[in-house]
């Protein structure tokens, strides 16, 4: 069983996805409904059988589990397996998508191509997370563009073909260069298995290109390609533009999506490539990612400020958000990639509750701007309640999982640069500002508004929706070691090979100059 599980659970969507887009036909209300029930029942099947995974996984291995290992098409290699860093992930989609899927059920044109979107992109989010050979990888971190872009790009709004283009070309463009830099390591060790290529020590020699002098040769280079494609991901500032147009013109589904689980492929990606096997390239641009980390925090969350739309004003919050976790990755110590992960797990739960709340009102008032609403709680009491405990979530406040990733990533920076650390904090205050203006203008005060005096609150289905994200944020908020004790011993042999790396890089450099 062991053998396949990864496989399974990777691929029970797409099955699901084929048998409705063989047997399900018509576009009448039994049809619709039927194709919501197929999508409900294989993300949830899903998500049951990830669960086997963590039954099963081992926290003090600090090696990839659950491989499976087969050839594949030319010569290449199907492997696949998780450790301590991609397990969370692979949960976090999988019980995000039972959830969307859940949230779609107002969706009424073409429903049942829209259910296969959804669960083609589960199947490619899944294998990203998995794959652990490097075209596999690549593979399954492109083709999950085709289904977003088709998601925005047919249920979004009224601007959605410009929205869906924009994100579609700024990711693409981005990973060409990444590819540009798998070609160049296949071809200087000799293989495209992550975990061999995550031993291998890339050139590091330094040389200059008309007239630049390159720090860190080669691995600066191959750090930097792969750089441009996961900082356009995550996204950070300044290529974080195409971002709150997606989100704004996106389905609601499409922005929980976006926001708890796509953006996570940036850090991920970062952390299963970047540091380990780029260590001097990544060392030599630390500087430049921590500022530009602290500056996504404060230009993006006084940017938040300014918004009249809800969905624009909580996406560029989660730019500001990935900037801790950019942050804490590049700190490169425990506390600052325990609280990156932590911050990445949290923010699926906190950021996908917040597109939830929008798409809650969006439903029955078919608008996003925030004039448009005001005294929400005097008719939807419960709807109040849970708006304001994730508002406070993504605030930070203690007892919620939003706090302790802040928390961690912010001592994990503080080690590294006090100036850095100090920027970042502002965005906490910041933070609170833009979340607490947005509550108090939709839900507070008396109901003037005669269009909002027959809105009814959450039912019982919105409600459900709901339960489980408010139990996993106060759950991580009270007993953070629920994650940190999965990913902790990865994370230390992580920071111990990236030290001993660098400290190896360092003594050859002294050496060959030496002998100079």
């Amino acid at each position: 069983m062991d053998n396949v599980l990864l496989s399974m659970v990777t691929f029970i969507p797409a099955l699901a996805a084929l048998i409705l887009a063989v047997f399900l036909r018509g576009e009448d209300e039994a049809a619709q409904r039927n194709a919501k029930w197929v999508a409900l029942l294989a993300t949830s099947l899903t998500f049951l059988a990830s669960l086997f995974i963590l039954a099963g996984f081992d926290a003090s291995n600090t090696g990839f589990q659950f491989v499976e290992e087969r050839e594949w098409l030319l010569g290449l290699k199907y492997k696949m397996g998780v450790d301590g860093i991609s397990v969370l992930f692979v949960l976090l989609t999988t019980f995000m998508m039972p959830l969307t899927i859940a949230a779609s059920w107002s969706v009424k044109v073409r429903v049942k191509e829209y259910m296969i979107a959804f669960l083609l992109l589960e199947t490619l989010m899944l294998g990203v997370f998995m794959a652990l050979d490097l075209v596999l990888f690549y593979l399954f971190f492109e083709a999950g563009l085709i289904p977003m872009f088709l998601i925005i790009g047919i249920w979004g709004g009224k601007e959605r073909i410009y929205a869906s283009f924009k994100f579609f070309l700024y990711t693409f463009l981005g990973s060409v260069l990444m590819l540009v830099a798998m070609v160049a390591m296949f071809s200087e060790a000799g293989t495209t298995d992550i975990p061999t290529l995550m031993r291998h020590e890339f050139a590091s020699e330094s040389f200059s290109i008309l007239g630049v002098h390159i720090v860190g040769g080669m691995q600066t280079l191959m750090f930097l390609a792969f750089f441009a494609s996961f900082a356009v991901k995550m996204p950070m500032w300044p290529v974080h533009t195409w971002l709150p147009d997606a989100h704004v013109q996106a389905p609601t589904a499409g922005s929980v999506v976006l926001a708890a689980i796509l953006l996570k492929m940036g850090g991920y990606g970062f952390l299963r490539f970047s540091l380990p096997m780029f260590p001097v390239g990544a060392d030599v641009l630390t500087p430049l990612v921590l500022w530009m980390s602290a500056i996504a925090i404060v230009y993006t969350s006084l940017v938040a400020l300014a918004q009249e739309d809800m969905k624009k004003l909580i996406a560029y919050s989660s730019v500001a958000h990935m900037g801790y976790v950019t942050m804490g990755i590049f700190a490169a110590n425990q506390q600052g990639i325990d609280g990156a992960i932590f911050q990445m797990i949290s923010h699926g739960f906190i950021s996908g509750a917040l597109f939830l709340c929008v798409g809650v009102i969006y439903d029955r008032m078919h608008t996003r701007e925030i004039d448009a609403y005001g005294g929400l709680v005097n008719r939807m009491p419960a709807y109040a309640l849970i708006f304001m405990f994730f508002t406070m979530a993504n605030v930070g406040l203690p007892g919620t999982s939003g706090f302790v990733g802040e928390f961690l990533t912010l001592m994990g920076i503080f080690q590294v640069n006090t100036w850095v650390a100090a920027v970042a904090t502002s965005g906490v205050i910041l933070s609170a500002a833009y979340a607490l203006w947005l509550y108090r203008r939709v839900v507070m005060g008396d109901l003037i508004k005669e269009s909002l005096k027959s809105i009814t609150d959450m039912g019982s289905r919105e409600r459900a929706i709901f339960a489980p994200l408010v139990a996993m944020t106060l759950l991580l908020g009270v007993y953070p070691s629920l994650v940190t004790d999965i990913i902790g011993p990865s994370v230390e042999a992580l920071i111990s090979n990236y030290d001993t790396a660098l400290a190896e890089a360092h003594s050859a450099t002294q050496v060959a100059a030496t002998s100079h």
